[in-house]
């Protein structure tokens, strides 16, 4: 047999033997293009300012959608519980008894408003579940928790309009204003929750919504005491 001459061997710069073809490049996260996408996922080495601005934009965007409920999924893409705090504190403090509360007039404690909006969410969304809603129970709590920004609104103006010398009229118009934030919130809570029901039961999902809010909205008009 003649020698070969191995000087006239080439070696092939990529040996594929389960002809998948070249598969060297860089790993990218799904629904990334590239790596500048990829790096925005990466905060292990974010400073805490970076992250903690990040989170506050989230959370405005979140308030805007409320304001301005039009894209039904707003709330639903990344949800949060950092805003449904913030309002519930918020409403909590507004709301407890004032300093006459030992004589039985005042209004409910911190921790009493605290477990009613909580609780409240909870109740609303197991049944939201147990009628076949589509969300997942985070997500719910995260819409209701959110929507009680037009409340929040509500009680503000409710303490303005407190710090004149009240009447019927101011009354009413703490009345009407209680109202517009109860129904706001409402329409908001059904926009981001209401695909989520089939339709069949949609009126079913209704009610515990509207009796949610109605109890946040009769603390806001029965207890703004200044």
């Amino acid at each position: 047999m003649a020698d070969v001459d191995s000087s006239k061997l080439e070696m092939p710069d990529f040996v594929d033997p389960g002809g998948y073809g070249e598969v060297s490049g860089e790993i990218t996260i799904p629904g990334t293009v590239g790596k500048a996408q990829a790096d925005e996922y990466n905060t292990l080495d974010e400073p805490v300012r970076e992250t903690i601005m990040r989170d506050l934009r989230a959370v405005g965007t979140k308030f805007y959608h409320v304001l301005y409920p039009k894209e039904k999924k707003a709330l639903l893409k990344e949800w949060d519980l950092w805003g449904p705090l913030i309002l519930c504190t918020f409403l909590a403090m507004m709301v407890q008894g004032s300093e006459d509360a030992d004589s039985g007039d005042g209004g409910p404690e911190f921790a009493q408003v605290f477990v009613i909006v909580w609780v409240g969410a909870a109740v609303v969304t197991m049944n939201t579940k147990l009628l076949g809603g589509t969300i997942s129970f985070f997500q719910s709590v995260c819409v209701l928790g959110y929507c009680l920004l037009p409340c929040c609104g509500s009680l503000i103006l409710c303490r303005l309009i407190l710090i004149a010398t009240q009447n019927k009229l101011l009354f009413i118009l703490r009345f009407i204003v209680t109202v517009i934030g109860f129904v706001w919130a409402t329409f908001a809570a059904m926009v981001f929750l209401g695909d989520s029901q089939p339709s069949s039961r949609k009126a079913l999902a209704v009610y515990p919504i509207l009796l949610f809010y109605f109890v946040i909205s009769w603390l806001i008009l029965s207890h703004t005491n200044v």
